[in-house]
C-alpha cells in the first residue's frame, strides 16, 4: 500500500514526538476481499489446465456443483442459501473473466507460459473447496456486521487496493451483490 506524500513527510515528525500507531486490524470486509482475491489468484492456473486440455472456460456442470455445495454448506455458517448461491455465482463469473483474459493473451502470443502446471482435479479444486468454507465464514461475519453505506465503503476499499485494471474489474465482478443480501 502506498502512503500519501503527506504521511511520508509527517512520519519522521510524528515519530520524533513519540506518536506511534499501529495500523487498524483489517475489517470483516477487507478480510473477505482478501479471500476473494485468493480465489481469483487460481484463475490463471485453472486457465493453464484448460489451455493444455482444450477444455472451454465455461464448465456449467462444475459451476452448478460449486453453487449447490455453497448453498448446502451455507446454513452451517449462518448464511442464507440463496445469498451463498448468488455470492459464489459472482466468484465464478469473476474467475472466468480472468481465465478468458489469460487465454486471449496466450492465443495472441501463440503459446501459454512455460510455468509448472497444477493439477485441476487433485490440487486446484480441493484448494477452491477449502477456500469456499473460509469465504462462507467471512460472508457470515460481514452479514452480521455490515459497514454503514456498504456500497460506498466497498467501492472505496476496492479503489485503495493496488491491482491492475483487469484485476480490479474481476474484484468488482466478484463483489457485485456483496452489499445487497437477499
Amino acid at each position: 500500500m502506498r502512503l500519501p506524500l503527506t504521511a511520508l513527510l509527517l512520519t519522521p515528525v510524528l515519530l520524533a514526538q513519540g506518536c506511534t500507531s499501529t495500523p487498524a486490524p483489517p475489517t470483516s470486509l477487507e478480510r473477505l476481499l482478501n479471500s476473494v482475491e485468493q480465489r481469483l489468484d487460481v484463475a490463471e492456473a485453472v486457465a493453464l489446465t484448460k489451455w493444455d486440455s482444450g477444455q472451454p472456460v465455461q464448465a456449467s456442470e462444475r459451476e452448478q456443483q460449486v453453487v449447490a455445495n455453497a448453498r448446502t454448506h451455507a446454513l452451517r455458517f449462518g448464511v442464507d442459501g440463496q445469498r451463498a448461491a448468488a455470492f459464489f455465482t459472482d466468484q465464478i463469473e469473476a474467475n472466468k473473466l480472468l481465465q478468458y483474459s489469460a487465454l486471449s493473451r496466450w492465443h495472441a502470443a501463440g503459446s501459454a507460459p512455460a510455468t509448472p502446471r497444477i493439477d485441476l482435479a487433485t490440487q486446484l479444486r480441493p484448494q477452491l473447496d477449502q477456500l469456499q468454507k473460509v469465504l462462507l465464514s467471512q460472508l457470515a461475519e460481514l452479514d452480521r456486521n455490515p459497514p454503514a453505506h456498504c456500497d460506498a465503503v466497498l467501492d472505496q476499499t476496492i479503489e485503495q487496493r493496488e491491482t491492475s485494471p483487469q484485476r480490479t474489474l474481476a474484484v468488482i465482478r466478484a463483489t457485485a451483490h456483496l452489499c445487497s443480501p437477499q
